[in-house]
């Protein structure tokens, strides 16, 4: 059977199994105070899921009149995610933010991708890495990294501080 010879019931199981997912690494987002959550990522893995099926589904309609390549698609949801991903990174006081969003942003939207097309497995394994990345090294960068960070930083600022020039007042 070809790709994209389904029911409109594969159809809304491909657009449903998105957003399920979408809504789980959302859910993750949420929970730890970002403002890219759930409905973001829901609507971004939904977004690239339908893209996905609009373009089988022409492809597959008119593939004795028109030459069509479903791929192409594909590969314009990445580089429409890299917009969406660059308006949420930002820096602030020195300080990089939104990095992992928009990654988590990207990936959804390849998870979208991977149910427009029907690879269910795929996209739940996807899913189930991207959660264990923001949840699980999110405790090794807290626990780990950061504590090692902040020594470094501390032994800058204490060097920084010790070895400044006195400079005396002028009268």
């Amino acid at each position: 059977m070809e790709l994209f010879a389904v029911s409109q019931w594969e159809i809304i199981l491909r657009l449903t199994v998105a957003v399920v997912l979408g809504l789980a690494v959302g859910a993750e987002r949420s929970r730890v105070g970002k403002r890219a959550g759930m409905r973001t990522y829901a609507l971004v893995c939904l977004g690239a899921a339908l893209f996905i099926v609009i373009a089988g589904m022409v492809s597959f309609q008119y593939a004795n009149t028109f030459v069509f390549d479903p791929l192409r698609v594909a590969s314009q949801v990445v580089v429409g995610i890299g917009f969406l991903g660059a308006g949420i990174i930002y820096v602030q006081r020195q300080v990089l933010t939104g990095l992992t969003t928009a990654a988590g942003l990207w990936v959804v939207a390849g998870v979208g991708a991977a149910c427009g097309y029907g690879l269910y497995v795929v996209a739940a394994y996807v899913t189930f890495l991207t959660l264990v990345i923001f949840e699980g090294l999110w405790y090794v960068e807290e626990r780990f990294i950061r504590i090692a960070r902040t020594d470094v930083e501390e032994d800058f600022i204490q060097s920084a501080t010790h070895n400044r020039p006195h400079h005396e007042e002028e009268s």
